[in-house]
């Protein structure tokens, strides 16, 4: 069935009046009457439309419409119905209602909630007769529109005045107007929106995945200055620790710090705030470990910077001197695995899948051998029996006597989120699962010998208490190098390529849950409460926005600034801090 409007209501309906006859107006101001009236009923259908179309983007968008989620379901499914017929109303009643379970399953059973669907058909109906014949015809033909020519859709308007402008024309030579033909061209020009802004959401997240990969010029600056300070100034070539500081260093009565980074900048904050919350500063050594090429900024800045009562060690990989030949080949199996992996995976066949993968690679830590070699620790500290690990992104908020008196009941690592769901499915996860990290579709993972659950909470190395004398009793370090080759040799299908999953992997059974106080992971991708960030112990930037760049939340990025000196020359002249 096809709709028409025509001109031929509008002027009936200004002839309806029983009055004397006046002249009839010339031909001209008719003709424009007519123009105007079709005008005005196009507009209007028009506008509707493209208002509720946005409203529905807005919502795929994640735009906070409403006040929640339930509540722009229930919106986003009463106008499907209306918009779309009952093709697709169903779906969106059946997320809904999935959605509303799920809320009230985790409140402790199902209550009554008010009925969303029956509510919104329950409004008075304010369409127009006009208005719901469109509506008809925009049901029928919203299949069809989904398989329109990509060329006919290329030719469609770009915007509301391009389009009234084509109808205009359309009015002008025809006496009615098809209203098939109008629906068409607005599903045209709808799906060339949809196209736009789906491009546009890409552009932006492949811009803020580039933005959160570089180094900002003010970091390169402060280690070119520290670089050549250590060149010239004998005070930066000083030794770290002093010479008196060196018997800590092995002394198991001080709490030991190992910071694996070849980040300045975020070094410093780590040994500032940690120094800053403690209770007693002058118990805590700080074991730095770093990169060649990042040693001589990293030694310049705590030698012009010392931490006092602190002490830090500032060691890089190459002065590590190990005798021991397994230690060595171990170390050597590691890092030529990690080399090998970074080879296999830039080799693929298919565009997407190259892009994808080089996006992936791009990333700092994915093949950062830094992030690789925490599983040797109990290499790098041969002499000590515990040792807390901390990420380079993370501020110290507590005292961390707390977390290095722990009893790990015999396990090897104490971490937050090492909890696991009871068998009533009761138990809550802070952070990720094992299903986040590993796939689980594969039935190298899935073999019940390995004793791993899809569900089972994971936890990370941001925050950790290591018993490495009860490490070096395991095999868990060959046990990560055996599943770092095969998910290499599987071609990365085991999980997608990070240092973190092996490690779940090899440390199974094998770790205590700590209080999730100790750990606040996230603040990459979202800002906490406030109260969370007050209670929290170890703030954890993981996620793509750290706090030394621009795309960082702007007051957790002041927070983290916060520990710097924001007096200090080398910081002022490379503009770190204002």
């Amino acid at each position: 069935m096809r709709v028409y409007i025509t001109a031929t209501a509008a002027a009936d309906d200004v002839l309806k009046p029983k009055q004397a006859p006046s002249p009839p107006p010339p031909p001209q101001q008719q003709q424009a009457a007519r123009r105007g009236c079709r005008s005005a009923v196009v507009t209007g259908l028009l506008a509707g439309v493209l208002l509720f179309r946005a409203a529905l983007l807005a919502i795929e968008a994640g735009a906070s419409l409403c006040p929640s989620s339930t509540g722009c379901l229930g919106w986003r499914a009463g106008l499907g119905d209306w918009l779309y017929g009952g093709g697709g109303g169903d779906a969106m009643e059946d997320e809904l209602d999935a959605e509303m379970g799920v809320r009230n399953q985790g409140r402790g059973g199902f209550k009554e909630l008010p009925d969303v669907h029956q509510y919104i058909r329950s409004q008075p109906a304010i369409a127009t007769v006009s208005t719901q014949e469109f509506m008809k015809e925009w049901r029928r033909s919203y299949r069809e529109a989904s398989l329109l020519d990509p060329v006919v859709v290329e030719a469609a308007p770009d915007s509301l005045d391009a389009l009234m402008a084509e109808m205009g024309a359309m009015l002008a030579s025809y006496d009615r107007l098809d209203m098939e033909a109008v629906v068409i061209k607005i599903m045209a020009m709808l799906l060339k929106m949809d196209r736009k802004v789906q491009s546009s959401r890409i552009r932006a997240l492949l811009n803020r995945h580039l933005a959160s990969l570089g180094i900002p010029k003010s970091m390169h600056c402060l280690t070119l200055r520290l670089a050549e300070e250590f060149a010239v100034n004998a005070a930066a070539r000083s030794p770290v620790p002093l010479p008196e500081h060196a018997p800590r260093l092995t002394d198991g009565s001080y709490l030991h710090v190992a910071l694996v980074t070849d980040n300045v900048l975020a070094a410093a904050v780590v040994v500032a705030s940690a120094v800053e919350s403690s209770a007693d500063p002058a118990r805590l050594v700080f074991h730095v470990v770093t990169d060649k090429k990042s040693y001589v900024p990293m030694h310049s800045w705590f030698a012009l910077h010392p931490a006092s009562p602190a002490a830090v060690e500032v060691k890089g990989l190459h002065q590590f001197d190990w005798r021991d030949g397994d230690v060595v080949a171990s170390v050597m199996r590691t890092i030529e695995e990690v080399q090998a992996s970074s080879m296999d995976f830039h080799r693929c066949d298919g565009s997407a899948e190259r892009e994808y993968r080089r996006l992936e690679a791009s990333k700092p830590s994915t093949f950062s051998l830094l992030n690789y070699l925490k599983i040797h620790l109990p290499e790098f500290f041969p002499e000590l029996g515990r040792v807390v690990l901390l990420d380079d992104d993370v501020v110290v908020r507590k005292d961390l006597a707390g977390l290095w008196g722990m009893d790990l009941e015999g396990n090897i690592i104490g971490a937050v989120g090492a909890h696991r769901p009871g068998a009533d499915g009761g138990g809550v996860c802070i952070d990720k699962t094992f299903g986040d990290h590993l796939n689980f579709s594969d039935p190298a993972l899935s073999m019940p010998s390995l004793g791993l659950h899809k569900s089972q909470c994971a936890w990370s190395w941001g925050v950790s208490i290591l018993d490495l004398d009860a490490w070096r009793r395991t095999n868990v370090t060959e046990t990560y190098q055996f599943w770092l080759q095969q998910n290499r040799e599987s071609g990365f299908r085991l999980w997608q390529m990070a240092s973190l999953p092996p490690a779940l992997i090899a440390f199974g059974g094998r770790v205590q849950a700590i209080e999730p106080m100790w750990h606040l992971p996230g603040l990459g991708w979202r800002t906490p409460d406030a109260e969370l960030v007050q209670f929290s112990a170890v703030l954890h930037f993981s996620g793509p926005r750290k706090p030394w760049l621009e795309v960082a939340f702007p007051e957790l990025r002041q927070l983290w600034l916060s520990y710097l000196n924001a007096s200090d020359s080398f910081l002022q002249g490379c503009g770190v801090v204002e």
